[in-house]
Protein backbone atom coordinates (compact mmCIF):
# COMPACT_ATOMS: atom_id res chain seq x y z
CA UNK A 1 0.00 0.00 0.00
CA UNK A 2 1.14 3.62 -0.72
CA UNK A 3 0.90 5.66 2.40
CA UNK A 4 0.59 8.98 3.09
CA UNK A 5 0.79 11.23 6.11
CA UNK A 6 -2.23 10.87 8.68
CA UNK A 7 -5.03 13.55 8.82
CA UNK A 8 -4.06 16.68 10.45
CA UNK A 9 -4.98 14.90 14.15
CA UNK A 10 -2.73 17.30 16.18
CA UNK A 11 -2.16 15.98 19.74
CA UNK A 12 -5.94 14.95 20.22
CA UNK A 13 -7.31 11.36 19.56
CA UNK A 14 -9.68 11.38 16.07
CA UNK A 15 -12.97 12.16 16.10
CA UNK A 16 -13.54 8.94 14.14
CA UNK A 17 -11.76 5.99 14.29
CA UNK A 18 -11.69 2.77 11.96
CA UNK A 19 -9.56 0.04 13.13
CA UNK A 20 -8.95 -2.79 10.62
CA UNK A 21 -12.11 -3.59 10.33
CA UNK A 22 -13.25 -6.50 8.25
CA UNK A 23 -16.67 -7.28 7.11
CA UNK A 24 -18.82 -10.43 5.66
CA UNK A 25 -21.77 -10.43 4.05
CA UNK A 26 -24.36 -13.64 4.86
CA UNK A 27 -21.68 -15.07 6.57
CA UNK A 28 -19.75 -15.99 3.40
CA UNK A 29 -18.74 -12.86 1.20
CA UNK A 30 -16.09 -11.13 2.11
CA UNK A 31 -16.37 -7.50 1.50
CA UNK A 32 -14.22 -5.18 3.34
CA UNK A 33 -10.35 -6.45 4.47
CA UNK A 34 -8.81 -5.05 7.07
CA UNK A 35 -10.06 -1.58 6.19
CA UNK A 36 -8.36 1.69 8.28
CA UNK A 37 -9.19 5.25 8.55
CA UNK A 38 -9.63 8.59 10.86
CA UNK A 39 -11.07 11.57 10.76
CA UNK A 40 -10.15 14.66 12.63
CA UNK A 41 -12.42 16.69 14.47
CA UNK A 42 -14.08 19.37 12.34
CA UNK A 43 -12.43 17.43 9.33
CA UNK A 44 -13.73 16.86 5.29
CA UNK A 45 -12.06 12.89 4.46
CA UNK A 46 -13.56 11.39 1.73
CA UNK A 47 -13.15 7.65 0.29
CA UNK A 48 -12.90 7.52 -3.18
CA UNK A 49 -12.79 4.38 -5.74
CA UNK A 50 -14.87 2.78 -8.41
CA UNK A 51 -18.45 1.38 -7.84
CA UNK A 52 -18.13 -2.12 -5.86
CA UNK A 53 -14.93 -1.08 -4.19
CA UNK A 54 -16.24 -1.27 -0.60
CA UNK A 55 -16.92 2.82 0.32
CA UNK A 56 -20.61 2.33 1.11
CA UNK A 57 -19.95 -0.65 3.07
CA UNK A 58 -17.50 1.05 4.81
CA UNK A 59 -19.91 4.01 5.82
CA UNK A 60 -22.27 1.29 7.04
CA UNK A 61 -19.91 -0.39 9.06
CA UNK A 62 -19.83 3.27 10.80
CA UNK A 63 -22.87 4.34 10.99
CA UNK A 64 -24.51 0.50 11.97
CA UNK A 65 -26.56 0.11 9.44
CA UNK A 66 -25.05 -3.33 8.06
CA UNK A 67 -27.15 -5.61 9.88
CA UNK A 68 -30.37 -4.42 7.30
CA UNK A 69 -28.17 -5.59 4.45
CA UNK A 70 -27.13 -8.97 6.45
CA UNK A 71 -23.58 -7.95 7.19
CA UNK A 72 -21.22 -7.91 10.20
CA UNK A 73 -18.14 -6.43 10.88
CA UNK A 74 -16.09 -9.57 12.22
CA UNK A 75 -12.78 -7.91 12.93
CA UNK A 76 -11.38 -4.80 13.86
CA UNK A 77 -13.57 -1.72 15.56
CA UNK A 78 -14.94 1.44 14.92
CA UNK A 79 -14.46 4.05 17.80
CA UNK A 80 -16.29 7.68 18.01
CA UNK A 81 -14.70 9.97 20.80
CA UNK A 82 -12.20 7.10 21.82
CA UNK A 83 -15.47 4.78 22.38
CA UNK A 84 -15.90 1.36 20.88
CA UNK A 85 -19.38 2.30 18.96
CA UNK A 86 -19.87 -1.06 16.27
CA UNK A 87 -22.03 -2.55 18.33
CA UNK A 88 -24.54 0.39 19.33
CA UNK A 89 -27.74 0.63 17.51
CA UNK A 90 -27.81 3.14 14.62
CA UNK A 91 -30.48 5.53 16.60
CA UNK A 92 -27.91 5.27 19.69
CA UNK A 93 -25.09 6.22 17.21
CA UNK A 94 -27.44 9.56 15.98
CA UNK A 95 -28.16 10.46 19.70
CA UNK A 96 -24.10 10.73 19.67
CA UNK A 97 -23.88 12.81 16.87
CA UNK A 98 -23.43 10.54 13.76
CA UNK A 99 -25.61 10.44 10.91
CA UNK A 100 -25.53 8.61 7.55
CA UNK A 101 -27.05 10.63 4.43
CA UNK A 102 -27.89 7.82 1.95
CA UNK A 103 -26.98 6.85 -0.96
CA UNK A 104 -29.93 8.00 -3.27
CA UNK A 105 -30.98 10.28 -1.08
CA UNK A 106 -34.56 8.25 0.35
CA UNK A 107 -36.64 11.55 0.73
CA UNK A 108 -40.32 10.10 2.12
CA UNK A 109 -41.28 10.99 -1.13
CA UNK A 110 -45.29 11.28 -0.07
CA UNK A 111 -44.20 14.29 2.45
CA UNK A 112 -44.03 17.65 1.84
CA UNK A 113 -39.90 19.25 1.57
CA UNK A 114 -40.51 20.90 5.07
CA UNK A 115 -42.41 17.59 6.69
CA UNK A 116 -38.78 15.45 5.62
CA UNK A 117 -36.28 18.19 7.11
CA UNK A 118 -38.72 17.98 10.72
CA UNK A 119 -38.19 14.05 10.61
CA UNK A 120 -34.40 14.78 11.52
CA UNK A 121 -35.54 16.06 14.85
CA UNK A 122 -37.27 13.37 16.03
CA UNK A 123 -34.81 11.69 18.20
CA UNK A 124 -33.89 15.11 19.79
CA UNK A 125 -36.72 16.04 21.97
CA UNK A 126 -36.35 19.50 21.12
CA UNK A 127 -38.84 22.17 21.66
CA UNK A 128 -40.97 23.47 18.68
CA UNK A 129 -39.25 26.77 19.36
CA UNK A 130 -35.83 25.09 19.19
CA UNK A 131 -36.75 23.11 16.10
CA UNK A 132 -37.95 25.96 13.86
CA UNK A 133 -34.44 28.04 14.67
CA UNK A 134 -33.14 25.01 13.54
CA UNK A 135 -35.17 24.62 10.12
CA UNK A 136 -34.54 28.48 9.22
CA UNK A 137 -30.86 28.02 10.04
CA UNK A 138 -31.37 24.66 7.22
CA UNK A 139 -33.12 27.51 4.98
CA UNK A 140 -30.78 29.62 4.61
CA UNK A 141 -27.86 27.16 3.56
CA UNK A 142 -30.83 25.61 0.93
CA UNK A 143 -33.15 28.57 -0.05
CA UNK A 144 -34.29 26.32 -2.73
CA UNK A 145 -36.09 24.51 -0.19
CA UNK A 146 -38.05 27.19 1.38
CA UNK A 147 -39.33 27.89 -1.73
CA UNK A 148 -40.62 24.46 -2.19
CA UNK A 149 -41.33 23.26 1.69
CA UNK A 150 -44.92 22.56 0.63
CA UNK A 151 -43.90 20.95 -2.14
CA UNK A 152 -44.04 16.75 -1.74
CA UNK A 153 -40.41 15.29 -2.09
CA UNK A 154 -41.33 13.20 -4.77
CA UNK A 155 -41.87 15.71 -7.08
CA UNK A 156 -38.93 17.37 -6.73
CA UNK A 157 -35.80 17.24 -8.48
CA UNK A 158 -32.68 14.89 -7.87
CA UNK A 159 -30.55 17.86 -6.45
CA UNK A 160 -33.44 19.39 -4.02
CA UNK A 161 -33.81 15.51 -2.89
CA UNK A 162 -30.10 15.63 -1.93
CA UNK A 163 -30.61 18.90 -0.30
CA UNK A 164 -33.28 17.60 1.79
CA UNK A 165 -31.49 14.57 3.08
CA UNK A 166 -28.34 16.74 4.15
CA UNK A 167 -30.80 19.19 5.51
CA UNK A 168 -32.78 16.99 7.45
CA UNK A 169 -29.19 15.63 8.50
CA UNK A 170 -28.40 18.75 9.97
CA UNK A 171 -32.05 19.03 11.90
CA UNK A 172 -30.58 16.52 14.40
CA UNK A 173 -27.63 19.05 15.18
CA UNK A 174 -25.08 16.14 14.33
CA UNK A 175 -21.22 16.23 14.88
CA UNK A 176 -20.45 14.08 12.16
CA UNK A 177 -22.09 13.43 8.42
CA UNK A 178 -21.46 10.35 6.81
CA UNK A 179 -22.15 11.30 3.01
CA UNK A 180 -22.96 8.42 0.73
CA UNK A 181 -22.31 9.63 -2.94
CA UNK A 182 -23.45 12.84 -2.81
CA UNK A 183 -23.02 13.82 -6.83
CA UNK A 184 -24.97 10.41 -7.90
CA UNK A 185 -27.00 11.46 -10.73
CA UNK A 186 -26.53 15.35 -10.43
CA UNK A 187 -25.58 17.32 -13.01
CA UNK A 188 -22.21 19.06 -12.43
CA UNK A 189 -23.66 22.52 -11.38
CA UNK A 190 -25.88 21.09 -8.86
CA UNK A 191 -22.70 18.84 -7.83
CA UNK A 192 -20.27 21.71 -7.07
CA UNK A 193 -23.56 23.48 -4.84
CA UNK A 194 -23.93 20.42 -2.80
CA UNK A 195 -20.06 20.66 -2.20
CA UNK A 196 -19.98 23.90 -1.42
CA UNK A 197 -22.44 23.49 1.13
CA UNK A 198 -20.65 20.96 2.72
CA UNK A 199 -17.76 23.28 2.53
CA UNK A 200 -20.17 25.84 4.21
CA UNK A 201 -21.75 23.31 7.11
CA UNK A 202 -18.13 22.22 8.08
CA UNK A 203 -16.41 25.55 8.32
CA UNK A 204 -19.30 27.56 10.04
CA UNK A 205 -20.79 24.74 11.66
CA UNK A 206 -18.07 23.10 12.61
CA UNK A 207 -19.93 19.21 11.17
CA UNK A 208 -16.69 16.47 10.31
CA UNK A 209 -17.80 14.75 7.39
CA UNK A 210 -16.74 10.97 6.09
CA UNK A 211 -18.15 11.06 2.73
CA UNK A 212 -17.99 8.03 -0.12
CA UNK A 213 -17.51 9.53 -3.63
CA UNK A 214 -16.70 7.86 -7.20
CA UNK A 215 -16.08 11.43 -8.95
CA UNK A 216 -12.53 11.85 -7.76
CA UNK A 217 -11.86 15.10 -8.91
CA UNK A 218 -14.26 16.85 -7.12
CA UNK A 219 -14.15 15.11 -3.64
CA UNK A 220 -10.36 16.01 -4.05
CA UNK A 221 -11.02 19.43 -4.56
CA UNK A 222 -13.43 20.10 -1.52
CA UNK A 223 -11.89 17.47 1.15
CA UNK A 224 -8.42 17.93 3.48
CA UNK A 225 -7.50 13.72 3.36
CA UNK A 226 -8.41 11.17 1.23
CA UNK A 227 -8.26 7.00 1.26
CA UNK A 228 -8.45 4.97 -1.91
CA UNK A 229 -10.30 1.67 -1.92
CA UNK A 230 -10.05 -1.03 -4.42
CA UNK A 231 -11.31 -4.10 -3.75
CA UNK A 232 -12.52 -3.82 0.07
CA UNK A 233 -8.45 -2.41 0.71
CA UNK A 234 -7.17 0.61 1.20
CA UNK A 235 -4.81 1.12 -1.24
CA UNK A 236 -3.46 4.79 -0.91
CA UNK A 237 -4.27 7.18 1.40
CA UNK A 238 -3.16 11.10 1.70
CA UNK A 239 -3.62 14.64 1.96
CA UNK A 240 -5.84 15.82 -1.05
CA UNK A 241 -3.68 17.71 -2.68
CA UNK A 242 -1.41 15.06 -2.49
CA UNK A 243 -3.13 12.57 -3.63
CA UNK A 244 -4.65 14.96 -6.49
CA UNK A 245 -1.57 15.23 -8.07
CA UNK A 246 -0.10 12.09 -7.66
CA UNK A 247 0.52 10.79 -11.20
CA UNK A 248 -1.34 7.34 -10.63
CA UNK A 249 -4.88 8.78 -9.24
CA UNK A 250 -4.81 11.17 -12.19
CA UNK A 251 -3.77 8.06 -14.57
CA UNK A 252 -5.96 5.41 -13.18
CA UNK A 253 -9.06 7.45 -11.52
CA UNK A 254 -8.93 10.80 -13.36
CA UNK A 255 -7.74 9.58 -17.17
CA UNK A 256 -4.82 11.44 -17.40
CA UNK A 257 -1.39 10.39 -17.85
CA UNK A 258 1.78 12.41 -18.38
CA UNK A 259 0.98 12.07 -22.05
CA UNK A 260 -2.52 13.68 -21.68
CA UNK A 261 -6.13 12.53 -21.43
CA UNK A 262 -6.53 8.64 -21.64
CA UNK A 263 -9.91 6.96 -23.53
CA UNK A 264 -11.74 4.38 -21.13
CA UNK A 265 -10.02 1.43 -23.15
CA UNK A 266 -6.52 2.74 -22.32
CA UNK A 267 -7.50 3.13 -18.77
CA UNK A 268 -8.80 -0.28 -18.50
CA UNK A 269 -5.74 -1.67 -19.73
CA UNK A 270 -3.41 0.38 -17.93
CA UNK A 271 -4.82 -0.90 -14.58
CA UNK A 272 -3.60 -4.32 -14.65
CA UNK A 273 -0.59 -2.84 -13.80
CA UNK A 274 -1.02 -0.55 -10.73
CA UNK A 275 1.82 -0.61 -8.65
CA UNK A 276 -0.09 -1.32 -5.23
CA UNK A 277 -1.74 -4.71 -6.73
CA UNK A 278 1.93 -5.66 -8.13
Amino acid sequence: MLNATQPPVAATKPLLSVNGIEVIYNHVILVLKGVSLCVPEGGIVAILGANGAGKTTTLRAVSNLLKSERGDVTKGSVEYRGEKVHQLSPSDLVKRGVIQVMEGRHCFAHLTVEENLLTGAYTRNASRADVNVDLEKVYNYFPRLKTRRNSQSGYTSGGEQQMTAVGRALMSRPNMILLDEPSMGLAPQIVEEIFEIVRNLNQKEKVSFLLAEQNTNVALRYAEFGYILENGRVVMEGAAKSLAENEDVKEFYLGISISGRKSFRDVKHYRRRKRWLA
